[in-house]
């Protein structure tokens, strides 16, 4: 080696000058000499491994200078540069530590994205499921305007009957008694009336769990025979919604949680404010009541009524609401309103306000009395024209003009026309001619 010699002189010096100062003879015997030559030969070993390092060093540095991304070109003997054992092993163990710890990272970011904080599970909404039939085919509405349309954007039209209270007659909730309404009166929608205050109402001493069992009997069935469904908290002797606006967060909390995954529910937060509520009152529950629904539910349709018997819609569109997929609630009986009504919903759809006339009957506005259907007719000139969705009220066999069944009738489904009541053969037919 180049450094062997320089080594070999220096080092005979010195054991010469220590074996002089000793007092030994100061020349080098052959013993001395090849342990001498064994020594420089290990050490000019060890210096040119040094050298060779440094200079491996210098070379990584100046190729780092001249590539600005930093990146090293690989070292090898074949391309002129040499690279020790050692340098090899270093290499070797900091790419290994790398690997290791981007296998870590990248584990780390998997976890993180595969396991949400109980912020985000909370937000997650519920996948949605369409059913079948005429619902699944139309699947989640959504408002366009004052049009509602289904979930290809395409104008959709609601219309069907309306069920009495579910405390008074139970019994026409049922599949079959559905199934008849879509298959003979060619009905998509059925409303369930749900009373609050009178004849064991849900917050007056009713059975609670009885009338919660009766909708779900009654979604199940809409559900299962494609059609769509409302939940209808039907405001009334009470007056203003918010004598029982606790009870109604709860109860929508429930329904909203139970159906979130459901396209089909539409939910009707108050039926009809009467006397002397205001809009303003009314306005004040839909603000605390609808984000319960919205919730569990972000874009389910949600029918608002307006104060005067759901007439004075007008005041709900000088101050509406303001959240999405709101409509708002017009009711007619067609004995008693008559032009001025069926201008105001006119107006009102001309000028912005989706309306969903979610009751309305041929009689006047008792439930009883004389049907006017040259009135009706006129209403449903006004509906046609803006596509508007409707419910008739009522599925019973009361006896009263706005029931659909004959009093003398006992079957709670498969009705032939006449076990029809008068209303009930008008409402047929224009269902069926739809």
């Amino acid at each position: 080696m180049k450094y062997k010699k320089l080594i070999t002189i220096c080092l005979s010096a010195l054991c010469i000058g220590t074996m002089a100062a000793c007092g030994g003879q100061a020349t080098m015997n052959e013993e001395n000499t090849a342990l001498v030559e064994s020594i420089a030969e290990s050490v000019a070993a060890s210096v040119a491994e040094s050298v060779a390092e440094s200079a491996m060093g210098i070379s990584e540095d100046q190729e780092s200078s001249s590539n600005p991304a930093g990146t090293k070109a690989k070292l090898s003997s074949t391309n002129g540069t040499v690279q020790t054992e050692s340098s090899a092993a270093q290499n070797t163990q900091t790419a290994q530590e790398s690997s290791a710890q981007a296998q870590t990272a990248q584990a780390s970011s998997t976890q993180a994205q595969t396991a949400p904080t109980p912020s985000s599970q909370a937000q997650t909404p519920a996948v949605k499921t369409s059913g079948a039939g005429f619902a699944g085919t139309h699947g989640a509405l959504h408002l366009d305007g004052t049009k509602l349309v289904d979930q290809n954007g395409d104008p959709i039209q609601l219309y069907g009957m309306s069920t009495h209270g579910l405390a008074w007659f139970p019994d026409y909730v049922n599949y079959d008694g559905f199934q008849t309404l879509r298959d003979d009166w060619n009905t998509n929608c059925v409303r369930l009336a749900m009373y609050p205050h009178e004849y064991g109402g849900y917050c007056t001493g009713g059975d609670q769990n009885n009338l919660k069992s009766l909708v779900r009997t009654g979604v199940d069935a809409a559900t299962d025979l494609g059609m769509y469904v409302i939940i209808d908290w039907h405001v009334l002797q009470e007056q203003d919604p918010n004598v029982y606006k606790e009870q109604a967060k709860s109860f929508f909390q429930e329904m909203s949680s139970t159906y979130a995954d459901h396209t089909n529910i539409l939910y009707e937060i108050c039926n009809e404010p009467n006397g002397s509520t205001s809009w303003s009152s009314v306005k004040s529950y839909a603000e605390e009541v609808i984000p319960v629904i919205r919730a569990n539910d972000p874009d389910a349709i949600i029918i608002v009524g307006t104060p005067t018997w759901c007439q004075d819609i007008d005041k709900a569109k000088a101050d509406p609401l303001d959240f999405d997929n709101v409509m708002y609630a017009l009711h007619f009986y067609a004995g008693t309103h008559k032009d001025v009504l069926w201008n105001r919903l006119d107006s009102c759809v001309q000028n912005g306000l989706p309306v969903f006339i979610s009751e309305f009957g041929m009689c006047d506005a008792s439930g009883n009395g004389a049907n006017d259907f040259d009135s009706a007719q006129n209403w449903f000139n006004v509906i046609e024209r803006y596509n508007l969705s409707f419910c008739c009220w009522n599925l019973a066999n009361k006896n009263e003009s706005s029931s659909v069944i004959s009093p003398s009738c006992s079957k709670t489904s498969g009705w032939s026309e006449n076990e029809l009541s008068e209303a009930g053969k008008w409402i047929r037919n224009y269902f069926r001619n739809k």
